[in-house]
């Protein structure tokens, strides 16, 4: 019934554009995660052993750049229009590719950093994408249209299937060189597919720094900061560290199972493999998350999803110890995260319609945090007690939190803006 609904509103050329626009920059955003092992041991070849820490600091730059960009490209969709803005940022992460490219095998770990910051540019489109889409449509498809736009990050997905086996075949700056074309062939679709919404549809309304210091100091931006630093940050961060983290826990069970099952000796290919599919679950069901939140309400979607990720990293961090239940349980989390995700931003439109441009910034940017807080976690608890089991109970320790956040506003927010909002809270 919902999907009918979009024909006759909005404009499916730009929320096609808007996904495919975010689905190829989420998977250069994330690149770097698939591609660490063999990054790692090209430097180690040249005579620079990552650390664990410098290794997890590697893979957040680029999250920890997209979080604070998406601020910086929130305030351009304001000012400058969604298009406009993407095209900029996308020029950019073109740029950052070819460079991780023809620098190759000569990179230093410093250049590698500098290119991850790049790299945050894509990761910030999201900025771009999830407004643009939304100013087509009404209140009642929110959270499907941002659903949709937002499911562009099964682009992670890609990246774990084909990228090291590419970098096994051809080395992994090669990698950089197909997300270049790739990347510079969605500039070019994107600039004849996407259009800003109209001023009948909706009306532009640029914001001063007074403006943002405002929607700062209203709390229900941090609420929804809170909610999303654990929804997407979660995603993130584990489909960032997935690989880095399955290399370090279950490498002899996936040499076997590559080696039985696929016919596959390398285990950084068989790693890359059960990463896509855990962070499959997440990404592909974003939408679904976002049309449960339609019609359960946020509130009560959000009470579902984060409970559930809250009792699966426990039982993570304590009861799991054979590979295939580690599989299953990493599954159920990221689909958990992945709809968790289609929930907060069922509910964001709803409270700031008027400012989605850089409250989606804002919002987004503490996801990106939340990520990069994630990623520095595991890999301090890895090189801390030689185990990921701190880093787990820490993470679900946030999210009690954040299930307590919930308990404090959902009758508030039902009672005030809700009432009003056009979507079931």
């Amino acid at each position: 019934m919902k999907f009918g609904e979009l024909k006759k509103a909005g404009h499916w050329p730009t929320l096609l554009a808007a996904f495919l626009y975010f689905d190829f920059s989420f998977m250069v955003w994330t690149m770097l995660g698939p591609l660490s092992t063999e990054i790692s041991e090209s430097l180690a070849a040249g005579g620079f052993t990552l650390t664990p820490d410098q290794k997890a600091t590697l893979l957040a730059i680029p999250i920890l750049s997209g979080a604070i960009l998406r601020i910086v490209l929130g305030f351009g969709v304001d000012r400058f229009g969604p298009k406009r803005t993407a095209l900029t940022a996308q020029a950019v992460v073109i740029a950052s590719l070819f460079y991780g490219y023809f620098r190759g095998e000569s990179i230093t770990y410093n250049e590698l950093l500098l290119v991850a910051f790049g790299l945050g540019f894509a990761g910030a489109s999201f900025a771009v994408a999830l407004p643009q889409a939304g100013q087509w449509y009404p209140p009642r498809l929110q959270g499907l249209v941002l659903g949709l736009a937002g499911a562009g990050n099964v682009g992670v997905v890609v990246d774990f299937l084909f990228a090291p086996k590419i970098a096994e075949i051809w080395g992994w700056q090669a990698v950089f060189l197909i997300g270049g074309v790739l990347s510079a062939f969605i500039f070019i679709v994107y600039t004849f597919m996407a259009k800003d919404a109209p001023p009948e549809v909706y009306k532009p309304n640029p914001k001063k720094l007074a403006d943002y210091l405002k929607l700062l100091r209203d709390k229900d931006t941090w609420w929804f900061s809170l909610f999303y630093a654990v929804s997407f940050g979660g995603f993130v961060g584990f489909a960032n560290y997935m690989k880095v983290y399955l290399m370090n826990t279950y490498q002899v069970d996936m040499s076997a199972f590559g080696t039985q099952y696929l016919g596959e000796e390398n285990v950084k290919v068989v790693a890359g493999y059960f990463g896509a599919l855990c962070i499959f679950a997440g990404a592909i069901l974003r939408p679904v998350g976002g049309s449960i939140a339609d019609r359960l309400g946020g509130v009560k979607s959000l009470y579902i999803f984060f409970g559930a990720v809250a009792v699966l990293a426990v039982v993570n961090a304590t009861l799991v110890h054979n590979f295939y239940f580690a599989i299953l349980v990493l599954f159920l989390i990221m689909a958990c995260l992945g709809m968790a995700n289609g929930a907060v931003f069922q509910l964001v439109p709803q409270r700031f319609g008027k400012d989605m441009g850089i409250m989606t910034g804002i919002v987004g940017c503490a996801g990106g945090l939340g990520g990069t807080a994630l990623v520095k976690t595991l890999g301090w608890s890895k090189g801390a007690f030689d185990s990921y089991t701190a880093g787990f109970f820490l993470f679900a320790g946030v999210v009690l939190v954040a299930l307590v956040g919930i308990s404090l506003v959902k009758t508030r927010w039902r009672t005030t803006w809700g009432m009003s909002a056009g979507g079931r809270i």
